[in-house]
């Protein structure tokens, strides 16, 4: 018996679970599910850099400067718009798999 192939994988995951495990932990973890290891690691670097940057700034921030502390979102919104943007790949790669497999099978 033959192994899937990636195709195959991605296109028999669920576009929804995918998108879902990308947008809660953000962390990635939908790609986990999709066996997407490059993804997976793309996105476990740029979260993890965003956190370090954040944090690095956060070390020179004024703690007696109340408007530095209130501006300083940035850690959370970056994580934020990294887990919308991967889960939105996500969903869109398991539409794109369906669409190529049927194309293939449909000949």
């Amino acid at each position: 018996m033959l192994a899937p192939t990636k195709s195959q994988i991605i296109a028999a995951s669920s576009a929804w679970i995918s998108a879902l495990l990308n947008l809660l932990p953000g962390l990635g973890t939908g790609y986990l599910y999709q066996r997407r290891w490059r993804a997976y690691w793309i996105t476990t670097i740029i979260s993890a850099s965003w956190v370090y940057l954040d944090f690095s700034r956060q070390i020179s921030i004024d703690p007696s400067d109340p408007a530095s502390i209130q501006a300083n979102n940035g850690g959370v919104l970056g994580l934020l718009i990294i887990s919308i943007v991967t889960a939105i790949e996500a969903a869109i790669t398991v539409k794109r798999e369906r669409d190529r497999c049927i194309a293939d099978h449909g000949d």
